[in-house]
Parts: C-alpha cells; sequence; structure tokens
C-alpha cells in the first residue's frame, strides 16, 4: 500500500504541476453592461453625465524615433520615457537585479494627434505639455525617493471660446506575449471594482465596471492605477497575436470656454511585495496571488520571513521551515511509522490468502480486509501525512516561483532559490533534462534511492512482493528526480530535508523494541 501511495502522490503532483505551469488563470468575465450614472467628485459642469463608451479598437502608439525617448532616474527606479507621447516606455527597478518591466505606452492619453513637449523635470517630478488652439493639456508625474508611490496630475483647460468635451482613455500599458525579457506565463491583470476583486487573463478582450484600481503584473513586479474620481470603466482589448492594451475609460470632460478640470492618479510602480504595496495602499495588496494554494502561500511566506529574520539567510529559513513542518506532522509520522510497522507484520498472512483466493477476487479482498480489522491495521494509515505535505509543497513551489523576496536569494553553490541550481552548463544536451546541470535533485534522488533500500531492509515481506519492493526501490527516486528536476532549488531543499528527516525518523523506529 504504500509503495502505491507514493506512485500516486508522483503522478498527482506531476499532473499538478503541469496544470499549474501551462493552463492560464481562470477568470471570470464581466457583462459589458452600460456604467450606471453616478455623482463624480468632480465639479458638476465638468463632467458629463453620458455613459461612457468603450473604444470599438485599441490605438496603437505610433513608432518613435529614438531621440524622442529620454530616462529619468530616483532613488528606486530608472523611467525611460516617450515625450510625445507623455507616457512611460519602460521602468527598471534599481536595486532588484535590474529587471525591466516594459509597459510601451504606459499612462498615454491613446489620442495621435496630442503631441506633448518636456517643460519641466525637477529632482522628483517630470511634467508634459499639448497645447493647441482649443486645449491645453499638461501631465505631471510625481515621484518619491523612498517608497515606490507615483502620482499623476492631468490638467485639461479650454483655450477657446467654444465649449470643449474630450473623451480619452488613459492606457496603463500594452503588455507584449512575445517579449525576450519577461516571461510572458505570469503576465495577468489585476481588476478591482465595487463588489470585487478578479486576476484575468490580458490576453483577451474584456470590460469591467465600477473600477476602484487597475494592475499589471508580471511574475514579480507589477504596475497598479486608481483614479481619485469614480465612475470609470476598464478593459482590455486584444490588437494581436502577441499584444493587448490595457486601460481605464475616463469620464467624459464638458469644460466651458476657458474653463479647466483636473483629475488625479494614484500609481504604485515596484515590486509585489505587500508590505511596499500596503504602505502605499493597504487595499492594493489584494493584487498579490500565488495561485490555487493562496493562503497557504501567503502563511509560509510569512514564517519564512520570520525564519529569515533569526537566521538571515533564506537556504536555512527553508531548512527550518522543513524541519518545522515536520515537528507539527509528527504525531501523523508517528502513526505512520506504526501503521508501515503492522503492515508488514501481517505481510505473510496476506500473502498467504492471496495464494487461497486467487480466484476468487471478492473473497480475497473480504478476507484480507478481515484480517487487517483483526489486527487492527489500517491500510491506508501511511498515506495521511504525505497528503498533508501536498498543500504544503505546491503552496511553498507557487510562493517561491513569484515572491520577489526569494528572487536571486543564494545559499551554499545555490545561486538563487527560486530557479533550478545549475551548478554548470554542458556543451551538449542531454534528453529531457536538457544541457543544464542540477546537482541538488540528484542528490535528492540519490537519499530517496537510500531511504527506499533502507524500507526494504527492514522490511519482512513475502518473496512474491520482495521484487517488487526491488523495482520500486529503483523506480520511486527516479521518478521523483525527474519530477523534480526542473523546479526551483529552495523547493527540492524543502523536500530533501523533509525526506532526510523521514529516513532519521525511520531508521529510529525500527531499532526500538
Amino acid at each position: 500500500m504504500e509503495k502505491r501511495s507514493f506512485v500516486a502522490i508522483a503522478l498527482s503532483m506531476a499532473v499538478l504541476l503541469a496544470w499549474s505551469f501551462l493552463l492560464p488563470k481562470s477568470q471570470t468575465p464581466v457583462p459589458q453592461s452600460v456604467v450606471t450614472n453616478q455623482t463624480s467628485s468632480l465639479s458638476a459642469p465638468l463632467v458629463s453625465s453620458a455613459p461612457i463608451q468603450a473604444p470599438a479598437a485599441p490605438v496603437q502608439a505610433p513608432e518613435l524615433l529614438e531621440e524622442s525617448s529620454f530616462e529619468f532616474s530616483t532613488e528606486k527606479l530608472n523611467i525611460t520615457f516617450i515625450e510625445p507621447l507623455a507616457a512611460i516606455q519602460e521602468i527598471e527597478f534599481l536595486g532588484k537585479r535590474n529587471h525591466v518591466f516594459p509597459l510601451k505606452a504606459g499612462f498615454w492619453l491613446g489620442d495621435k494627434s496630442l503631441r506633448f513637449q518636456k517643460t519641466e523635470v525637477t529632482s522628483n517630478a517630470v511634467t508634459f505639455v499639448h497645447l493647441d488652439q482649443n486645449k491645453k493639456i499638461s501631465k505631471r508625474f510625481i515621484f518619491s525617493n523612498t517608497n515606490y508611490g507615483m502620482d499623476l496630475e492631468l490638467n485639461v483647460q479650454s483655450m477657446s471660446n467654444l465649449p470643449l468635451r474630450l473623451n480619452l482613455p488613459l492606457i496603463l500599458g500594452v503588455p507584449n506575449f512575445a517579449s525576450k525579457s519577461l516571461d510572458t506565463r505570469y503576465l495577468d491583470l489585476a481588476v478591482s471594482t465595487v463588489d470585487k476583486m478578479q486576476h484575468v487573463n490580458a490576453r483577451k478582450t474584456l470590460d469591467f465596471n465600477n473600477l476602484k484600481f487597475l494592475a499589471l503584473r508580471d511574475q514579480y513586479f507589477c504596475a497598479i492605477v486608481e483614479p481619485e474620481f469614480e465612475n470609470n470603466t476598464a478593459y482590455v482589448r486584444k490588437i494581436d497575436n502577441t499584444e493587448s492594451e490595457v486601460g481605464i475609460n475616463l469620464q467624459e470632460i464638458e469644460l466651458k470656454p476657458k474653463q479647466k478640470v483636473d483629475l488625479r492618479f494614484h500609481i504604485y510602480l515596484g515590486p509585489q511585495d505587500l508590505k511596499e504595496i500596503s504602505f502605499i495602499n493597504k487595499t492594493w495588496g489584494a493584487i498579490i496571488n500565488f495561485g490555487t494554494f493562496d493562503i497557504i502561500s501567503q502563511i509560509l511566506l510569512q514564517v519564512l520571513d520570520l525564519l529569515y529574520k533569526v537566521f538571515h539567510n533564506w537556504g536555512v529559513a527553508i531548512i527550518a521551515l522543513s524541519v518545522l513542518v515536520y515537528f507539527l506532522l509528527y504525531p501523523l509520522t508517528l502513526k505512520q511509522m506504526r501503521s508501515m510497522k503492522a503492515m508488514q507484520a501481517v505481510q505473510p498472512k496476506v500473502e498467504e490468502i492471496r495464494r487461497l483466493y486467487k480466484d476468487n477476487p471478492q473473497r480475497l479482498n473480504k478476507e484480507i480486509m478481515a484480517l487487517y480489522k483483526e489486527h487492527k491495521v489500517n491500510p491506508l494509515g501511511g498515506c495521511l501525512p504525505m497528503l498533508l505535505q501536498m498543500p504544503i509543497f505546491f503552496a511553498l513551489y507557487q510562493a517561491l516561483i513569484r515572491s520577489v523576496a526569494l528572487r536571486g536569494a543564494n545559499f551554499l553553490w545555490i545561486k538563487d532559490l527560486s530557479e533550478p541550481d545549475r551548478l554548470f552548463t554542458l556543451p551538449f544536451s542531454i534528453p529531457i533534462l536538457g544541457n543544464e546541470v542540477n546537482i541538488l535533485p540528484l542528490i535528492m534522488t540519490l537519499g530517496m534511492f537510500v531511504q527506499q533500500k533502507f524500507s526494504m531492509q527492514t522490511s519482512s515481506s513475502a518473496s512474491s512482493s520482495a521484487e517488487q519492493q526491488k523495482i520500486m526501490m529503483i523506480a520511486m527516486p527516479l521518478m521523483f528526480g525527474f519530477i523534480f528536476y526542473k523546479m526551483p532549488s529552495g523547493l527540492v531543499l524543502y523536500w530533501f530535508v523533509n525526506s532526510m528527516l523521514m529516513l532519521v525518523y525511520q531508521i529510529r523506529i525500527s531499532r526500538s523494541k
């Protein structure tokens, strides 16, 4: 039963990992209904009460010459602006392995006829102005040198003697799913509306009413924007097979002659770190989601953070977490070991029953269950501790591949605990495994082989099942080694430590009388 449990768990692990790796996140399409009129935070004559209409198709940003862009730096960010669009092309996060987050046309107003000029640059702000005979539009980006927060001030003024009507979107970004600079599997859109928070696939065409805030995120970083006024809708529009446009449809602006209006947006450009995001706005922390086992992932990260503060090394913290989980499951582990020994004790009688009733499956099962009941043996007793480890295992996997805190964390020869250890690269490729040599999964496989061999030596199984155990002694470590070979090294480290603790305890139990 123990071997079949291992096989079932290994296959379940492979299926779940493939599912989480390949399939996009589930999404809940929002009905594309007309937004109901609400009282705006702006003064009455400035905002039209007409329904907001989503653009029929995204407006692609025009191709720009290299000299039309310039860089602006803070203590946290290095930002490339596109001057004619008054938009952000890309963000480089300083001190975060200089990760680049491409927006292409971030915070563009979506109108090619609006051509801006840079009018003022200070230590913490950049101002752009568009001026024509009918209107003046000013965009001021205000940054912080102490956090990842930013404000965008948008000022629109009528310059003629005629009323002015404007209906502009604010484009958050244009994610490129063919980008080589980031893992596009993790690109998604987080949308907070009045009634719920959603994580949706940014490759589709969707509309969202009653918007509170909108976020575009990759594996580790994100851009969040929240209007300071109400009655907005968000949208995502598929441009082609490689790009989509994500933005906010603003309220229609109606200005009397010489009148002006000020709009303000609160923005976060930074890592998906709950502390950093919550420092700017606590409600924005809801964009952080680790998938199916999100709650467990969040708890594990908090525990790991506490352990890191004690040991000052993420690798040691993961080892300590494995030890902690082991002792929390200790009562169940003890029960598992006793169940395994009881199963071994009755195994000769089970083999005898199988020999006697091999032609009568119903009688065979009935007699075996009667034997288990007589000796108070639970055939499933050895499965529970490993089954309880599965949610922890998958939650840790999801946390490791998306936690910016563990990104780049080193331990011994491992350069990044969120990736395979990659001790060295071969000049040739091995089928299935590739050309990267990951030593930690090999060590784990060897450890599991020792564990299986010891389990076989302490077993009193009859000869008919001994051959099966010999096969499993080789097959199980190889199966787990294959599954773990390209997993994050932090996850392999966790499982290896847990396996070694189980081996030590198994030796101890086998020697006890």
